[in-house]
């Protein structure tokens, strides 16, 4: 019984632990750049675009497809970074805890 005690336990502590992880990540914010640092995104750590900058020299009528496509190219940057960012908070997070391959957390 004592074991059991023990295990609820250590599930109120972890949970609270992730909360606290997941207040930390949704503050968190990542730059992603494309051309050089011409275009930067920058992203929440819930995947919401925080910033948006823009090099004036881009500002070019006949290059609106270029800018689109170094947008987009910024914007998957920020992401890619943040989702490193998480999967490693979470990895420090339950480090030498029995999680089947392929569970991702948080939930």
């Amino acid at each position: 019984m004592r074991d059991l005690m023990g295990l609820m336990g250590k599930a109120k502590e972890m949970q609270a632990k992730f909360q606290a992880m997941q207040e930390e990540m949704a503050e968190m914010e990542i730059e992603g750049q494309a051309g050089g640092g011409t275009v930067k995104v920058t992203l929440s750590g819930k995947s919401e675009m925080k910033a948006l900058k823009i090099d004036p020299s881009l500002f070019k009528e006949d290059d609106v497809e270029i800018l689109e496509d170094l947008i987009l190219a910024a914007h998957n940057d920020a992401k890619s970074k943040l989702e490193v960012a998480i999967q490693e908070k979470t990895q420090e997070m339950t480090a030498g805890l029995p999680i089947p391959p392929g569970m991702k957390l948080p939930f």
